[in-house]
C-alpha cells in the first residue's frame, strides 16, 4: 500500500494528471419560444414555460381566478429552449465532456450544434449525454418539448393490446388524461385538491462537466450497527463515471475526527460506471451519538472526509455528514389479536409516527425556494410532528427538503410516484423507472430522514377493491402488471441499492401479509395488518366509534377552505360567496363544498346574516373549526389505540393525516395553506401530536381520560379535571386525581366516571350547559396541553351568550404580545392579521378565563401599527 500510495503521489506531483473535473452551469437566460415561432421571449433555467410567460407579463397570476383552464393553452403548445454558450476551457485538455440535466420536464428532443444527443421522457430521471466529440468554442443548444398532454394521449393510444385505466380525471378536477402514461408529476394533470398545469420546461440545473479519467457521479453514506459485535460501521459508496478503457488503482482514505476514525483502503475501478464500496468500523473507544426524530432525542451528525488519489488522476476529496441511526419495520404477532404489528423502531425503540402527507409545493417547482420549504416543515417540526409522508402522486423532493428533514428530526415515509392508478409495463417504460429509481434510492439514501420506502400510492387497493370496473377475466393481467412493476423493478432495484430500510410495495398494504397473498391481498384496508387509508365525510366525526382501530393511520382527513386574505389574491369581490362560479371552480372533490355544510351541521349552526361577505368569511370560519375538531377527534383516537387491543384490534402506532400543505389557494384537507399560513387545524395539531396529552372519550354513558405519553420515562402526574357552565367564566366544580402514572410511550386510561355522576357532582349542569377541561401537571414545571370533552353539540349548548373579546398589541424583542379579554366564555378564538406572515402561540381556542396571552411570532419584518391595522378576532358566537 505505501508503494501504491508514493506512485501516485509522484504521479501527481510529476504533472501527469490534469486537475479536477471543469463543472460549468448553464443556469441562466435562455430563449424560449413556442411551436409556431409566434412567441418569443427570455426563460429562465431552471424554470418552466408558465413562470416565464409571468416574469415578462405575457400571461397574469395562473393561479388567479379561471386561469388554470383559460391557460390550457400553454401546456398544448409545444415549446423550445436554446441558447448559445461559449466553452470555458480548452477542450482539447478533456477525455470526457457530459452535457448534464438534473431534471427535464419532461418529453424533449436535445440537440447540440444541430446535432441530436438524445431524448428525455421522464421528468424523475438526470440526463448526461457525452459531448466530447461535438462540443466547440461556441456552441448553441436546443431543447425542444412536446406537450405532456398529447405525448401521455399518444403513448396511452399506442398501447392496443389494454386499456390501462383510469383515462382520464373526473370532470370535477378540470383535469388531462392519461397521466399515467407518462413520467410526469401524476398531480399536475390535476388532482382531487389542485389544477392541472402539466408544465414544460428545465426544472433542475443543467451543466457541462468535463474531466479526465474519472468523475464521481453519486456519493452515499449508510450507517449499521451490528448486534453482535454492538459497534456501529460506516458504508460509502461512491459510482464514478471512468473514461479511461483499463481499470485505475488508487487508495482512500476516510477520516471521521469526531469518532477517532480514520482508515485507508486499497481501491480499483473499472471502466464505465466504476464504485468503490468502503465499510468503516467505527473505534469502539467512542461514544456515538444517534439521529433521533423530533421530540425522541438529538439530531447529531459526524463531519466525514473521504479523500481518493487514484494513478494518472488527481485527488477527490469529498466532505460530507454521516449520521447514525436505525431503522426496523417490525410485522410480528400480537398476543391477542389476529394479523401483525405495523411499526417503526428507530435506535431498537418503538416510535408512534405523528405528522401528515406531503404534497408538491407549487404547480411551478422553480417557485419553491430554501425558504418555502423551511417555512413549512418547519412549521411541521413545531406542532410537534416526527414524520411526513411524500406522497407517490407529487415529485421526489429536491435536496434542500431532505436537508432540512434531517435537521428537524422529519421522518421521511417516501414513495415511488404512482398514484391511484394502474400503469403500463412495456420494456420502454420499465427502463426509465428502473433508471428513475436507481437514480432516487442513490441520492436520498444517505439521509437518515428517510426511513421508508414505498413503492405507490393506493394501487394494491385500486385492484384489490376493483376502482376500473376490470371484469374479472381479464384481472390476472393487470395483476401481472402490477407485480413486473413494483416487485420485479422497482423493489429489486431499492433492496439492491439500499440494505438499510425496509420497503413496501403500496399504502395502504397488508404488509408481510399482502407479500403472502402474491403481493396482492383481497383487502389492504384490512385493521389487523399494515396501514390504512380512511375517510368518511357523512358520519359524525365526533363519533370516534366510526374510525378503524387500525395498526397505521397513514392517511385520513377532512376539507377546509383557507382563510380570506388567502383566497382574496385570487379572486375578485363577485367571488366572494360559498355558492359562487370561483368556489365550485376551486372545489375539485365530487360534493366536497356540501360535504362541509353538512358535517359543520352535525354540531355547529350555519350562518343566516343576509351581508354576503360576512357570510362567505363565517362559513370558511365554520369550515376550519370544523376540520380542527374532526381531525382532532380521529387522531386522538388513533394515539389512545396505541397501548391496548380491543376486539382483536389496536396497537395503533401511527398517525399521517392527509394532508399538510396547499400546492393553490383553494379547498382541501390541508393545515397549511398555500404561503404557509396556519390553519386552525394546525394550531389543533400543535396540542393533539403533544408528547404528553389527556384524551377524553365517552363509551356508553361513561367518561374515560386516558394519558397519552412519547416520553422514554414515566411520569408521576396530577390530572386535573374542570367542569364549566357555558354561562360563567366561574368553575363549576374540579377535581385533582393526584399520582397518576402515565407510563412511558404509551397510552392508558387514568381516570373514568359516569357522565350521570359527573352531572350529579357538578350541581347545576346538564349535558348542554356544561363543558369538561383537563389537562395534566408534574411537579417539575411539566404540563400537557388544556383539552376539552364537549357534552353535547355546540349549536345546543345552553347558556352561550355574545361576548365581548377584546386585545391589545404590544412588542416583546421580536415576537409581538396579544392581550385577550372576554366578558363570557367563547369557543374557538380566533386570531388573524390577514397577509402579515407568522404565526400565534396558540388559536381557535377554548377561552375560559377572563384574560389570556397570545404571542405572534412574524415571518418577516412587521409593526405594531400594520398587526393592528389587519387584526381581526372571531369566536364562535360572532357568526349570526
Amino acid at each position: 500500500m505505501l508503494l501504491l500510495l508514493i506512485m501516485i503521489m509522484m504521479m501527481a506531483a510529476g504533472g501527469a494528471a490534469a486537475g479536477g473535473p471543469e463543472v460549468h452551469s448553464l443556469r441562466g437566460i435562455w430563449r424560449l419560444g413556442n411551436g409556431n415561432g409566434s412567441l418569443s421571449l427570455r426563460g429562465e433555467v431552471p424554470g418552466c414555460v408558465h413562470t416565464a410567460l409571468l416574469r415578462r407579463g405575457l400571461i397574469q397570476d395562473p393561479y388567479n381566478r379561471f386561469n388554470d383552464v383559460l391557460y390550457r393553452w400553454i401546456s398544448l403548445d409545444n415549446w423550445t429552449y436554446s441558447r448559445t454558450f461559449k466553452t470555458p476551457f480548452d477542450v482539447r485538455k478533456w477525455q470526457k465532456v457530459n452535457l448534464v440535466f438534473e431534471g427535464v420536464d419532461t418529453v424533449a428532443h436535445i440537440l447540440l450544434n444541430n446535432v441530436t444527443l438524445g431524448r428525455t421522457n421522464n421528468m424523475f430521471n438526470r440526463y448526461s449525454f457525452d459531448i466530447t466529440s461535438m462540443i466547440k468554442e461556441v456552441n448553441f443548444i436546443q431543447v425542444h418539448f412536446i406537450s405532456a398532454i398529447s405525448y401521455a394521449a399518444e403513448q396511452s393510444r399506442c398501447h392496443k393490446a389494454y386499456s390501462v385505466p383510469p383515462a382520464c380525471p373526473p370532470p370535477v378536477q378540470k383535469g388531462e388524461c392519461h397521466a399515467n402514461f407518462i413520467r410526469k408529476e401524476q398531480c399536475s394533470f390535476s388532482w382531487d385538491w389542485g389544477p392541472s398545469f402539466p408544465t414544460q420546461g428545465i426544472w433542475k440545473d443543467v451543466r457541462i462537466e468535463a474531466y479526465n479519467h474519472y468523475h464521481l457521479i453519486y456519493f452515499s453514506l449508510t450507517p449499521f450497527f451490528g448486534n453482535r459485535a454492538q459497534q456501529w460501521s460506516l458504508e460509502i459508496e461512491s459510482i464514478f463515471n471512468v473514461a479511461s478503457s483499463k481499470p485505475i488503482a488508487g487508495l482512500a482514505t476516510v477520516n471521521i475526527p469526531k469518532l477517532q476514525t480514520e482508515q485507508t483502503y486499497s481501491v480499483k475501478l473499472q471502466p464505465g460506471e466504476g464504485s468503490i464500496v468502503l465499510l468503516i468500523n467505527i473505534s469502539k473507544n467512542s461514544t456515538v451519538e444517534t439521529w433521533w426524530p423530533n421530540g425522541h432525542g438529538k439530531q447529531i451528525g459526524y463531519n466525514v472526509t473521504t479523500t481518493f488519489i487514484m494513478e494518472g488522476g488527481y485527488q477527490i476529496e469529498k466532505i460530507s455528514k454521516a449520521y447514525f441511526r436505525t431503522v426496523e419495520l417490525v410485522q410480528e404477532p400480537i398476543p391477542g389479536s389476529p394479523g401483525l404489528s405495523f411499526y417503526f423502531k428507530i435506535n431498537g425503540q418503538p416510535v408512534f409516527l405523528k405528522g401528515s402527507n406531503w404534497i408538491p409545493a407549487d404547480s411551478f417547482q422553480d417557485r419553491v425556494t430554501y425558504d418555502t420549504l423551511w417555512l413549512l416543515l418547519k412549521s411541521a417540526a413545531d406542532a410537534n410532528m416526527n414524520a411526513l409522508r411524500i406522497w407517490g402522486g407529487g415529485i421526489y423532493e429536491q435536496d434542500d427538503f431532505y436537508d432540512i428533514c434531517d435537521e428537524l428530526g422529519i421522518m421521511i415515509w417516501q414513495d415511488f410516484m404512482f398514484a391511484c392508478a394502474l400503469y403500463p409495463t412495456n420494456q420502454d417504460y420499465l427502463e426509465s423507472v428502473r433508471a428513475e429509481v436507481s437514480h432516487q434510492v442513490r441520492r436520498l439514501k444517505s439521509h437518515p430522514s428517510v426511513v421508508l420506502w414505498s413503492g405507490n400510492n393506493e394501487n394494491e387497493a385500486a385492484i384489490a377493491s376493483n376502482w376500473f370496473s376490470i371484469p374479472h377475466a381479464d384481472r390476472e393481467v393487470y395483476i401481472k402488471d402490477y407485480v413486473m412493476l413494483y416487485v420485479k423493478n422497482i423493489r429489486e432495484i431499492v433492496l439492491a441499492e439500499d440494505k438499510s430500510r425496509p420497503f413496501v410495495v403500496s399504502s395502504p398494504t397488508n404488509g408481510l401479509e399482502s407479500i403472502k397473498e402474491g403481493w396482492l391481498s383481497e383487502n389492504p384496508y384490512d385493521t389487523h395488518y399494515g396501514d390504512t387509508h380512511f375517510y368518511d365525510y357523512s358520519s359524525d366525526c365526533w363519533n370516534w366509534s366510526v374510525y378503524p382501530r387500525t395498526r397505521f393511520a397513514s392517511e385520513y382527513g377532512f376539507q377546509s377552505w383557507p382563510s380570506f386574505s388567502t383566497l382574496e389574491k385570487v379572486s375578485s369581490a363577485v367571488d366572494w360567496s360559498y355558492t359562487s362560479n370561483f368556489s365550485l371552480h376551486r372545489q375539485h372533490h365530487e360534493n366536497g363544498n356540501d360535504q362541509m355544510l353538512q358535517q359543520i351541521g352535525y354540531h355547529f349552526k350555519l350562518p343566516l346574516t343576509t351581508d354576503p361577505i360576512k357570510k362567505f368569511k363565517d362559513t370558511i370560519y365554520l369550515t376550519q373549526v370544523m376540520q380542527a375538531q374532526c381531525v382532532k377527534t380521529e387522531t386522538e383516537f388513533y394515539r389512545s389505540s396505541r397501548s391496548e387491543i380491543i376486539k382483536g384490534e389496536g396497537h395503533t402506532m401511527g398517525a399521517l393525516y392527509w394532508q399538510l400543505n396547499d400546492i393553490w389557494q383553494a379547498p382541501s384537507w390541508s393545515s397549511l395553506e398555500y404561503g404557509g399560513k396556519w390553519k386552525l387545524l394546525h394550531y389543533f395539531a400543535q396540542n393533539f401530536f403533544s408528547p404528553l396529552l389527556p384524551v377524553a372519550y365517552e363509551d356508553n354513558g361513561v367518561l374515560y381520560i386516558y394519558g397519552i405519553s412519547d416520553f422514554h420515562t414515566d411520569h408521576k402526574l396530577t390530572l386535573k379535571v374542570i367542569v364549566n357552565s357555558w354561562s360563567s367564566l366561574e368553575p363549576v366544580c374540579t377535581l385533582a386525581k393526584d399520582g397518576v402514572t402515565v407510563k412511558a410511550q404509551s397510552a392508558f386510561s387514568i381516570y373514568k366516571e359516569s357522565i350521570n355522576a359527573l352531572l350529579e357532582r357538578c350541581r347545576n349542569c346538564t349535558r348542554k350547559s356544561c363543558v369538561v377541561s383537563f389537562y395534566l401537571v408534574g411537579e417539575d414545571g411539566l404540563q400537557s396541553p388544556m383539552n376539552h370533552h364537549f357534552l353535547s353539540s355546540l349549536k345546543d349548548a345552553v347558556g352561550l351568550e355574545k361576548t365581548q373579546l377584546s386585545a391589545t398589541v404590544s412588542q416583546q424583542d421580536d415576537v409581538y404580545i396579544f392581550d385577550l379579554q372576554t366578558t363570557a366564555i367563547a369557543p374557538f378564538v380566533t386570531l388573524d392579521v390577514g397577509n402579515i406572515k407568522g404565526r400565534f402561540s396558540d388559536n381557535g381556542f377554548l377561552m375560559l378565563e377572563r384574560k389570556k396571552v397570545v404571542i405572534f411570532y412574524p415571518w418577516e419584518p412587521t409593526s405594531v401599527e400594520e398587526l393592528e391595522k389587519s387584526f381581526t378576532l372571531t369566536s364562535l358566537m360572532d357568526v349570526a
